[in-house]
């Protein structure tokens, strides 16, 4: 979506919004930092994001690369920077082609500052002298798909101090084709206010986003005021030199003023901010909060659906996912990313999805052994393994080997009996409470548009001993609401659903509309899910030495286990579906494996006391008939 149709719409709801700028880190592991608190501050409800351009070389790919992450798996409507610095015109067309086909629809034109070696700016040969070219090249090429933003400069620029000539640059740069104007930070909320006017007195009409610095620091304050020839208000400096050497007050402080001056910009009519983050979280949040445009507790804005929905190239329109996925949305994004449609209303023929193999798109475990062995610890047993299950079901961990994020509030219906079933050595990968009919703005369960209802199935997903795994399905199948899927990592497969095709587990009712089923649970999808949740179990084993406890408990698991997916179709209970496993325990849970000494690759599993499994597991299951309506 263009942001000025955002923006416009904001203005006609006179209803605030905020956006986010990023720039590309140096490092690695400050990309894989940025990336993650990008997804945190997706839940904050950004209108948009920025990523700006890094000239030369690597940087300016990982600007591309940025903008195609943010758009595809994150979500997030993202207005890419593009510089004329350095720029010819074939690297341009690279940049826009990249920006087209990752969904990108936002570019905001620049003439960008001189490279740090040079003093003044100068055009390269066959590139562009002028932002105003840039934009007119852009239109030139691609018409009006993508919204195109200038720069403003409220007091100048480095090599421009005139305000009546920047200000015909700026009527030029619009009349180009500049969409929207965004402006270099300030502090002088007056002069911002009184430059708009001189803006609307020229005859510019389109959106100005106000750009926002937060403090974090009094030393980053000054240097970036000085860096951008801000002025500051006399009442900042009395604010915030008293206590300049203390971090944590400035930031409190700075919070304040900021937030002042903001609702200063709200209160005159303009009903965007934008937030230069400088790649961090914690001032921006703390505006925000005190402006009261984001939740304080945490609660996330409502979603359009149950699932991040993607904005990449053709997937604005996508509505339907298998909820295997549910905790592996940038799993999904890039094991379909080449399909040439998307599911629309419906999920279709359920032959024809052909989802990406492995290891094309690097879907393995993430962080090194390292991470990974300081996240999960090192398990020696079965139980050890539970209770790392059970640390991220209490909030104590943030991510699983099959969960790329921290337990959703939605768990909470169901906190207690996946504490449960893991106690008794039945691994979750996921799960859901049943909904039936609440509305679409509820703070946990809400989605899509509002005055809607929303319903969804008790759902639940885990591993399970090949010992109980008959007495498990037994019990499924003499419940005439429940289906199943059970499969081995070899592809055993095992199942009482009527048909192949979908099973919609989440739905919703909404005025003027068709009911939407975003979620569902059907046969191909599921063997394609089963090749990556056996492979990422695999992945955590061989963080861990091969004559390990820790690696051979796992890979027992992983060898020898079943993983089965239940539903239960009556979407009133939600309890019903915990009741199918009552009585039954795995045995001999704190036993460690013994390990032959001629295995050195952990491709087999060892023998446990004659048996093959860990620690020759059986089934435990007293009361287990009258356990199943407790």
């Amino acid at each position: 979506m263009h942001i000025s149709a955002k923006l416009a719409e904001a203005q006609r709801a006179r209803r605030p919004v905020f956006s986010f700028e990023f720039f590309p880190p140096k490092t690695a592991q400050g990309v894989q930092n940025l990336y993650d608190r990008i997804d945190r501050m997706h839940d904050l409800g950004p209108a948009f994001i920025d990523v700006t351009w890094g000239a030369g070389g690597s940087r300016s790919q990982l600007t591309c690369e940025m903008v195609n992450i943010a758009q595809t798996v994150y979500g997030l409507e993202t207005c890419m920077h593009l510089t004329c610095t350095d720029m010819e015109k074939e690297k341009v067309d690279e940049a826009l082609k990249a920006a087209y086909q990752a969904g990108c629809t936002n570019i905001l034109a620049l003439r960008g500052d001189p490279p740090r070696e040079e003093e003044k700016w100068q055009a390269v040969e066959g590139g562009f002298r002028y932002a105003k070219d840039l934009v007119q090249y852009i239109k030139a090429r691609y018409g009006d798909h993508f919204d195109i933003g200038v720069a403003g400069y409220p007091e100048g620029c480095d090599d421009n101090r005139n305000q009546e000539t920047l200000m015909d640059h700026l009527k030029q740069k619009v009349d180009a084709g500049g969409t929207f104007i965004v402006t270099q930070m300030f502090y002088d909320v007056d002069n911002f206010l009184q430059w708009v006017k001189q803006v609307r007195a020229k005859g510019i009409s389109v959106p100005i986003v106000p750009g926002i610095m937060p403090i974090q620091t009094h030393a980053a304050f000054e240097r970036r005021a000085k860096w951008s020839n801000s002025k500051i208000p006399q009442k900042w400096t009395d604010a915030l030199d008293p206590i300049k050497n203390d971090d944590a007050q400035v930031r409190e402080a700075g919070k304040d003023l900021v937030a002042e001056m903001c609702q200063k910009i709200i209160d005159s009519g303009i009903m965007q901010l934008h937030f230069y983050t400088m790649n961090l979280a914690q001032a921006t949040r703390m505006v925000l909060e005190e402006l009261s445009l984001v939740s304080k507790d945490g609660t996330p804005p409502n979603r359009s659906l149950p699932w991040r929905q993607s904005l990449g190239l053709n997937r604005r329109e996508e509505d339907v996912r298998p909820v295997f996925w549910k905790n592996r949305n940038k799993s999904y994004v890039a094991r379909t990313q080449d399909w040439d449609e998307f599911p629309n209303g419906r999920w279709g023929d359920s032959r024809s999805p052909a989802f990406g193999e492995l290891d094309a798109y690097d879907i393995g475990l993430k962080g090194s052994n390292e991470q990974n062995i300081k996240l999960w610890g090192e398990p020696k047993n079965l139980r050890d393994i539970a209770n790392v299950f059970i640390r991220y079901i209490e909030g104590k961990i943030s991510t699983l080997p099959w969960s790329e994020s921290a337990i959703t509030s939605e768990a909470q219906a169901i906190k207690p009996e996946l504490i449960d079933l893991n106690r008794r050595g039945m691994l979750t990968i996921t799960s859901q409470p049943s909904v039936n009919g609440v509305p679409s703005n509820h703070p946990i369960h809400g989605w899509g548009p509002s005055a809607g209802y929303v319903y969804q199935k008790a759902y639940v997903e885990l591993l399970i001993d090949p010992h109980l795994i008959q007495e498990v399905i037994s019990r499924v199948e003499k419940n005439p609401n429940m289906t199943y899927y059970a499969i081995t990592k070899h592809g055993d497969l095992r199942t009482n659903a009527p048909s192949d095709g979908p099973n919609a587990v989440t739905w919703g009712v909404f005025p003027g509309k068709e009911i939407v089923q975003p979620t569902i649970v059907e046969t191909i999808s599921f063997m394609a899910w089963k090749d990556e949740a056996f492979r990422l179990g695999s992945d955590w084993a061989r963080c861990y030495p091969t004559l390990s406890p820790s690696r051979q408990s796992i890979d027992v698991i992983m060898d020898t286990w079943h993983l089965i997916n239940i539903v239960d179709n009556d979407f009133h209970q939600t309890h019903d579906i915990f009741n199918i496993f009552g009585g039954l325990q795995v045995r001999n849970m704190d036993e460690t494996p013994t390990v032959p000494s001629s295995l050195t690759n952990g491709d087999h599993p060892p023998k446990v006391n004659g048996v093959n499994g860990v620690n020759g597991h059986g089934v435990h299951h007293e009361h287990a008939q009258s356990s199943l309506r407790n």
